[in-house]
Order: structure tokens, then C-alpha cells, then sequence
């Protein structure tokens, strides 16, 4: 298999869920630890580098929940994402560290965090473990929920307001 397709396999659509649902349950049967996490990762910086590889650390299999394009548009506004969810897909995935990429669409991944019941529910520390979406899921199965402090100086804000000054 060529890179460009063993990237691809680690990108995960809206509408093919039930593949990543296999794959998850065979990775339960193996006794790997899942550790989810997600964002919308328009710039990826040395921050969410940080961030990723902390996470992945957290376990055996790292799967990111990443908004859709429509998703980031009704968080963030509409001049965001600057990066399609594809490109944005392609750079996650391409990481040695990430074992899935999959696309959701919704504003929050608690569907996704039902279906997967990751070992690992990670987000950063800016929130609180009992104000992060699944939190009570991931509980409930006997997982845990993990914060991870952000690298200082580091945020796609910061990056975007710098590019606005320069203009």
C-alpha cells in the first residue's frame, strides 16, 4: 500500500461508522486501550502536537473525533474552518501516532464517544473532567477521563489574530 492510501485508511467519514465500529470491537477483543479525543484542528500548531502525542500516550490506539467543516462553521463562525475537513483529516491521520481520524458532524462527538466507549476520554485542561461531552459515558464503562494542559503560547486564535496584525 502506497502512503497516500495507508492515510486514508486512518480517515473514518460520517457515514461509515460501521466499519469504525468493527474495528473498535476487535481492538476491545485484544484487550488495546482506546483513548479518544477531539477537536476541530483548523491549524495544526506545535500545541496540538503537544496535545496529540500526550494523548497517544494514554494508551495503545489514539482515535480524534474531528467537526466537520458545517460542524466548525456553527462553533467557530463562518469565516472558519480555514482548512477543509479533508486537508484537516489528512494532516491528523498522517501522524504515526494516530490510529483513526473520524469525521463527525455534529456540534458535539457524544454519539461517537457512546459508540466507541474509549478506555481514555481526553480534552484539554481548560475543562473541567465532569464538563467534557461523554465524561459520564466513558465513567460508566470503567474508563477515565484525563485533561492535558496546553503548551503555552500555542493556539490557532493566537496564530489568526497574529496574521490579522501583519495584514
Amino acid at each position: 500500500m502506497k502512503g497516500i492510501d495507508i492515510i486514508q485508511s486512518k480517515i473514518v467519514g460520517v457515514n461509515q461508522y460501521d466499519q469504525l465500529n468493527e474495528l473498535v470491537s476487535n481492538w476491545r477483543f485484544l484487550k488495546k486501550k482506546v483513548v479518544f479525543t477531539n477537536g476541530c484542528f483548523d491549524l495544526v500548531h506545535l500545541g496540538h502536537i503537544d496535545y496529540l502525542v500526550k494523548a497517544s500516550d494514554l494508551g495503545d490506539l489514539l482515535i480524534i473525533g474531528l467537526n466537520t467543516d458545517n460542524s466548525v462553521q456553527r462553533l467557530k463562525g463562518p469565516s472558519r474552518p480555514i482548512n477543509s475537513q479533508n486537508a484537516r483529516a489528512m494532516l491528523l491521520a498522517s501522524m504515526f501516532f494516530v490510529s483513526k481520524v473520524v469525521l463527525f458532524d455534529a456540534d458535539t462527538p457524544l454519539k461517537l464517544i457512546e459508540m466507541i466507549k474509549p478506555n481514555v476520554l481526553v480534552k484539554g485542561s481548560d475543562y473541567k473532567p465532569e464538563m467534557i461531552v461523554g465524561h459520564d459515558v466513558v465513567k460508566s464503562n470503567h474508563g477515565e477521563v484525563v485533561t492535558i494542559d496546553f503548551l503555552p503560547g500555542f493556539s490557532t486564535t493566537g496564530i489568526l489574530e497574529k496574521i490579522r496584525q501583519q495584514e
